[in-house]
């Protein structure tokens, strides 16, 4: 049996549903949405089931098309995008993967986006005390040419606590700890693109298993989970 792909038609949905973000539109075109929605779902699974083979999925999250528009300037009815994220299982695998379908806009993000402020201060004081490990995970030549640079939100200077002339203070200041790897729309409709989705979470793993390890232990090392 092959696996399921990301089709020429859901891409070219997608386009046509930017162009036109109405209900009218929508409704006339829901029969052609439901069919390309269950290829997509079947797509995200076949990423969950081939993710089981060397992690622990807790569950799957497969966002809806539909927009809330209650709070938002933007009142666009729909997502012009297909979008599904990856939970882990359990206290002591820490981390997440979020895949978005779009054209000319697919990406994979892994990492850590909104760290309790527990688990932000525990990472800070781990770079603080020794930002080695950390920094060889990240900068290893395998991990970078799938990865590239960490990216996210961070405070302008210094946490308060920490010292602005730390030398791995860039790190530090960091709010968010993530990784992107974008994708072309040739590469999303290639029929490997579920084995290169995979290929690239195998290789998040080291950067996970270290921050697990970080966050389930004391300055000590001690287990705390």
């Amino acid at each position: 049996m092959s696996q399921p792909i990301i089709t020429a038609e859901a891409l070219d949905f997608l386009r046509d549903l930017k162009e036109n973000n109405n209900r009218a539109w929508f409704t006339d075109n829901k029969t052609r949405f439901k069919q390309i929605e269950n290829q997509v779902k079947q797509f995200y699974e076949e990423v969950k089931a081939s993710l089981e083979k060397h992690d622990k999925i807790e569950r799957l999250k497969m966002f809806r098309i539909y927009r809330d528009v209650r709070f938002s300037k933007d009142k666009s009815p729909y997502k012009s995008h297909f979008a599904g994220s990856f939970s882990r299982a359990g206290a002591e695998l820490r981390g997440g993967y979020y895949l978005q379908i779009k054209p000319g806009e697919t990406f994979l993000a892994t990492g850590f986006w909104e760290p309790n402020k527990e688990d932000l201060f525990r990472i800070r004081k781990e770079l603080e005390m020794d930002a080695s490990e950390f920094k060889a995970v990240i900068g290893k030549a395998s991990f970078k040419d799938i990865w590239g640079d960490i990216v996210g939100e961070g405070v302008k200077t210094a946490p308060k606590g920490f010292d602005k002339e730390h030398p791995d203070i860039d790190l530090i200041r960091r709010k968010q700890f993530i990784f992107v790897r974008n994708f072309s729309d040739d590469q999303v409709r290639a029929n490997d693109f579920i084995s290169e989705v995979d290929h690239s979470l195998r290789a998040i793993r080291p950067y996970f298993d270290l921050m697990s390890d970080i966050l389930t232990t004391n300055l000590n090392g001690e287990r705390i989970i």
